[in-house]
């Protein structure tokens, strides 16, 4: 429980809430305030909500937090913070509980003398989840008193009401939200999967904060806790579950540096961990005040710096390497081969940048984090040698591979965007110049390619023909990657490069569309492409370029009459309009592959921006990404069995 002695007077009262106005728009535009209406936004309103929460906690205050999924999907959240200020504020004149719901940007977070640290990304608050949700209820238990509020579409329905008497000690806030259907009309239900990667991330970056998440819904009835007690080491030890690490220990670096002055102080908080395994992707994720920078930012080029800056010092001092490796120098890429690593600083006032509002730009982050790195792992390596040298052999051999594979990598690069001369020949290619106005279908098949390269708008549309599966990039080196000539036709292609060399001003295409049979082999090479994507060219999806066609599984036709049906569910309804209980002269049409359409069906059902379905890749949650790609493609066979076994159930097409 928080502090019995904690009273508004001591520093965290009404007055602490600063008001920047402005709530009207939220309903009108909510896409602004939480990103999408679709499922992220309906989870985000959770994340904005909890938020609030681990505040408390960074500022010391709060150890449990709660969240309960109700069998209508409304949500409760509760922690056992001071509770927000119910006392009246000096210059808006109503309670701060009220103002903190009600008021956008309301909030102790505008105030550094309450949060030195505080978590939301926008500062849009729990106002936001007020004005989405058809009614919001909130329990404040403070003072020595239960005092309570409840709000419909982010209008106050209940005044400041008190409850009844609490023991003095006994503090915190509940609120309960139901969102509403007229602005979430994709879907009302929460993911448990979602919500439980994103709880667990926090508890991993806050240590010692209990965090419980509890489904009530029929059929899935769930509760987990998640407290990691050592923080980011155990997150790092999540990461690499399904990996094989080369040293034991996880190493952890975590300190604080103050880069302000004596009256203006400026403290950032760093914490590192980080374990290398015997796999070639380089998976690092770094984090601000709990907010996954997908972007990167100073921290993360900070610490890739001091990183392969200290591994190029220790051999250099220590001489470990044998005669014929002697001369390397080690590049980024090979350091970081195998490395499964967290970044993550606390920073007072954070200034991101970017499109997406994921890249942290404070310039005073990366010496810090570069001078903190390059202090405490020199420390360590020395006094760990085993540790040391399974890492200097790690680098060692990627980097003999990237020399084997500098040929292969010669061989996607482009002269230059307009200089076509050395794209591929199978590539059917597309007349328009502006990478803006162009995209390419990735194509299972010649026979599906022949296809689409005859029902295509040759303007604007490129199609590319794929002729099997594509090597497993989550279990070879970048030689083996490079050597595999689909692969390499890819890259060239689509112009970029690839890892450090890769250029999203070189895209060659603004859209690049993965088209695949609806079938298992399908599914597979859709798999493989995604994860070569999300490991040699992260940046495309993250720049909203990576895109997946939804090809038909069926064709309804009666007569002159045809329809194409994209679920069981539409097949039905289809053939019950056309052909009743009956169904008399009725035609159903199961597609197995994308060769079975002509090409005027591949482009009416597929490939025409009018009527063509699609789906966007998405990073948003780049941890639970990369554990799935792990545990599907990697090497350890257990995790994808287990996976396989519990989501059976959910298949209701499988053909075989």
């Amino acid at each position: 429980m928080a502090n019995e002695n904690d009273t508004p007077t001591n520093g965290y009262g009404a007055g602490s809430i600063q008001v920047l106005k402005g709530l009207e728009a939220v309903r009108m535009r909510p896409g602004m305030y939480i990103g999408s209406t679709s499922a992220r936004g309906l989870h985000h309103l959770v994340y904005e909500v909890v938020d609030n929460s681990i505040d408390e906690a960074l500022a010391g205050y709060a150890t449990t937090v709660s969240v309960t999924i109700h069998k209508d999907d409304s949500i409760t959240v509760v922690d056992d913070g001071r509770g927000i200020p119910v006392d009246i504020h000096p210059v808006e004149k109503k309670p701060g509980l009220e103002l903190a719901m009600t008021v956008l940007h309301a909030g102790g977070k505008f105030d550094k003398n309450t949060y030195k640290v505080s978590g939301g990304l926008h500062g849009v608050g729990v106002s936001v989840v007020n004005a989405l949700s058809t009614q919001l209820k909130v329990w404040v238990k403070r003072d020595g008193k239960e005092h309570y509020m409840d709000f419909a579409t982010g209008i106050t329905t209940t005044p400041l009401t008190v409850l009844r008497d609490v023991p003095k000690n006994e503090t915190g806030t509940t609120v309960w939200f139901k969102p509403d259907g007229a602005i979430f009309t994709e879907t009302l239900r929460y993911d448990w999967a979602t919500l439980a990667s994103r709880l667990r991330e926090l508890a991993f970056l806050n240590k010692g904060i209990k965090i419980t998440l509890t489904d009530e819904r029929e059929g899935d009835e769930q509760t987990e806790t998640f407290l990691a007690e050592d923080g980011i080491k155990g997150f790092v030890r999540f990461l690499n579950a399904n990996r094989k690490p080369l040293h034991p220990d996880v190493v952890a670096l975590e300190t604080s540096v103050d880069t302000g002055t004596a009256e203006h102080p400026n403290e950032i908080a760093i914490d590192v961990a980080l374990q290398y395994n015997d796999g070639y992707a380089d998976t690092v994720f770094s984090f601000v005040n709990n907010i996954n920078t997908h972007e990167g930012g100073t921290h993360l080029t900070g610490f890739k710096s001091a990183l392969t800056s200290v591994v190029n010092k220790y051999i250099e001092k220590s001489s470990v390497l044998n005669k014929k490796d002697k001369d390397i120098r080690l590049s980024g890429d090979d350091v970081r081969e195998g490395i499964v690593a967290v970044v993550s600083v606390k920073v007072r006032e954070p200034q991101f940048e970017g499109q997406t509002k994921t890249k942290l730009g404070n310039s005073e982050v990366e010496g810090a984090v570069r001078s903190v790195v390059s202090d405490l792992l020199s420390t360590y390596l020395e006094e760990h040698p085993k540790t040391a040298n399974a890492i200097i052999e790690k680098a060692v051999s990627a980097a003999r591979a990237r020399e084997a594979a500098r040929k292969a990598r010669d061989l996607t690069r482009k002269k230059s965007a307009l200089d076509v001369g050395n794209l591929p020949g199978k590539l059917a290619d597309c007349s328009l110049s502006d990478p803006a106005m162009c995209e390419i279908y990735l194509v299972e098949g010649d026979s599906a390619g022949g296809s689409a390269k005859q029902g295509r708008k040759r303007d604007f549309q490129a199609i590319l023909p794929l002729r099997g599966k594509i090597i497993n990039v989550e279990k070879a080196r970048i030689d083996k990657v490079l050597s595999n000539e689909e692969i390499r036709t890819i890259i060239t292609a689509i112009g970029t490069g690839i890892k450090d060399e890769f250029d999203i001003a070189k895209a060659r295409y603004h859209k690049v569309i993965i088209m695949t049979d609806a079938d298992v082999d399908g599914a597979h090479i859709r798999t493989l492409l995604l994860t070569f994507f999300f490991r040699q060219m992260p940046e495309l999806i993250e720049a909203g370029f990576m895109y997946i066609a939804q090809p038909p599984l069926y064709r309804v036709a009666k007569g002159k009459e045809e329809y194409y049906a994209y679920t069981e569910k539409e097949r039905d309804v289809i053939s019950e309009r056309l052909g009743g209980e009956g169904r008399t002269n009725l035609n159903v049409q199961r597609y197995k592959g994308l060769g079975e359409m002509n090409p005027e069906q591949l482009w009416k059902t597929t490939m025409d921006p009018e009527t063509r379905s699609m789906f966007r890749v998405t990073m948003e949650d780049a941890v639970l990404a990369d554990q799935t790609f792990q545990m599907l493609m990697g090497d350890d066979v257990e995790p994808r069995r287990h996976f396989i076994e519990s989501n059976a159930r959910f298949v209701s097409n499988l053909d075989i």
